[in-house]
């Protein structure tokens, strides 16, 4: 019975993978903070995560699509005041709920390794480019220059790595 795992339940793959999006996100957002300081940015952490976004003009595609998805659910248009606490929690949210998914995919094996997150990474870059240009708020991936591709395939292997890595670990206790 050396080296043998039960699959781990369903609601600790989703927990375990929700935590670990969590920490992937941290990863993304990291490797989007080294673009900005590298492009001549120079607030703080902190301060550029939580950059406040003044209007629905300004708030990202998860920003955009939860606006999208609350005006149609609702029937009211939302002011722009709400435009950066929901950017910042759809942001936050994506990417959890992102990898309750890969939580349920991974938890399901006998041992989950931390190398799975990349594929998983590179799966939430490619789909963002295939949804979100259907939905208007990207341009098709082929307008892109290989620079911005670059970076943000970088951004979500980062994600996927730092997804995998941590359920990885907490697979182990859960």
């Amino acid at each position: 019975m050396h080296g043998f795992r039960h699959p781990l339940t369903p609601l600790a793959a989703v927990a375990g993978g929700i935590l670990a999006g969590v920490v992937g996100t941290v990863c993304l957002d990291a490797v989007e903070y080294l673009k900005y300081r590298r492009s001549g940015g120079t607030e703080d952490p902190l301060a550029w995560e939580f950059a406040p976004v003044d209007s629905w003009d300004k708030a990202p595609a998860p920003g955009q699509v939860a606006k999208r998805v609350i005006e149609g659910f609702t029937h009211r248009e939302l002011p722009d005041r709400w435009a950066f606490p929901v950017s910042t929690a759809m942001h936050w949210a994506y990417g959890s709920s992102a990898a309750a998914g890969y939580g349920i995919v991974a938890g399901s094996l006998r041992n989950p390794r931390p190398v799975y997150g990349l594929p998983f990474g590179a799966i939430v870059w490619i789909t963002g480019y295939v949804v979100l240009p259907e939905a208007g708020l990207y341009k098709p991936i082929w307008e892109y220059d290989a620079k911005t591709l670059a970076w943000d395939l970088a951004g979500h292997l980062s994600y996927g790595a730092g997804t995998g890595t941590a359920f990885w670990l907490l697979a182990k206790i859960l």
